[in-house]
């Protein structure tokens, strides 16, 4: 079987191929299919199910591509897992959604799955939005481009960053220095992203004068934060306790954003996480959403995506394991009661 995609322009051929033909490569070997040019068209050949998917994904590229979008490694992946799953979606109407902000380099800020267009959309409808999701899914930074774009708007005077300062699994015992730079490691992610999106220079100014704070956790007991755009990350190693402390600052003119990854939790012992609990807490409140990031979402190399989902199935798999050991010794102790 083949199909012919018609009245491409020879840029939008260019962007969606790739370099060396890389991208095109790429679906080819997904799809068992042979993607090829004649006379300025693409056409498409090999088993009738495997050239439907690849025209597809190639038809929903070239409409990204005629939006001015460069097309990434992420972008072909994204689209052949969805594809593979027979998903409605289109990343056409992902792209729809617009481009939040700019880097100091000029390059635009902007979701690139289903989940984080879901997640933008919640952050710009309620007052306090959860990001929960693995690693690599944009939490934070969407998060912190999201605050950048309201405090440069004037629609909040100032910007909060904070999160708990909790070493990830290892003693780094005594730091030197004042205590600005003993909390400055847990808070570095935090910082890259500002001087990615904001630049270094805007964002030391707008920090000496206090309109933009990079703190612990801890730094917020007992203060009202107004017209702020308030953003917790790392929220999974917070305690019960100290999710409600910091939820109850919140004052008029306010947005909160929460990320955690609650695979990735670094608390002592079985301690519970003030994620875990908030979750079960706020459902249902209104002007209060849960957006949930899978595998899928993830927007670093493709094969921290991959990294994600095994680790993603391994737990699941062990979880089953688990309860079905539950049921069996459950089973085993009432035969002998009875």
């Amino acid at each position: 079987m083949t199909i012919e995609i018609k009245d491409i322009t020879a840029d939008d051929i260019r962007n969606v191929f790739g370099g060396f033909d890389i991208f095109a490569k790429r679906i080819e070997k997904e799809f068992s299919t042979d993607i090829s040019l004649r006379n300025g068209d693409v056409l498409v050949s090999g088993e009738e199910r495997g050239v439907r998917h690849t025209a597809s994904v190639l038809k929903e590229l070239f409409k990204l591509s005629e939006k001015g979008y460069t097309i990434e490694e992420q972008n072909v992946e994204y689209m052949i897992s969805l594809e593979k799953e027979n998903s409605a979606e289109l990343m056409s109407s992902i792209a729809d959604s617009g481009v939040i902000c700019h880097t100091v380099q000029g390059r635009p800020v902007k979701p690139k799955t289903s989940g984080q267009k879901s997640y933008i959309d919640a952050i710009r409808e309620k007052m306090i939005v959860f990001g929960i999701g693995p690693a690599g899914t944009g939490k934070t930074y969407l998060a912190m481009a999201m605050a950048i774009t309201a405090f440069k708007s004037g629609e909040v005077s100032r910007i909060i960053l904070t999160r708990p300062a909790i070493e990830a699994g290892e003693k780094l015992g005594f730091l030197p220095g004042d205590l600005q730079s003993k909390v400055d490691p847990y808070l570095r992610p935090l910082y890259d992203a500002l001087y990615q999106i904001m630049g270094a220079e805007s964002f030391q100014k707008n920090m000496e004068k206090g309109l933009i704070e990079v703190a612990p956790l801890a730094y917020m007991r007992g203060r009202t934060l107004d017209n702020a755009y308030i953003i917790l990350d790392e929220a999974q190693n917070t305690t019960p306790s100290q999710m409600k402390m910091f939820l109850t600052r919140i004052g008029f003119g306010s947005k909160v954003v929460i990320t955690g990854d609650k695979t990735q939790k670094d608390l002592l012992g079985s301690a519970v996480s003030g994620l875990d609990s908030a979750e079960r807490v706020l459902k249902g409140i209104d002007d209060i959403a849960f957006i949930y990031l899978t595998s899928k979402d993830v927007v670093r190399h493709p094969l921290v995506q991959k990294i994600v989902k095994a680790y993603e199935d391994f737990e699941e798999r062990s979880g089953s394991e688990k309860k079905s050991m539950r049921r069996s010794r459950f089973g085993r102790q009432k035969e002998k009661r009875s």
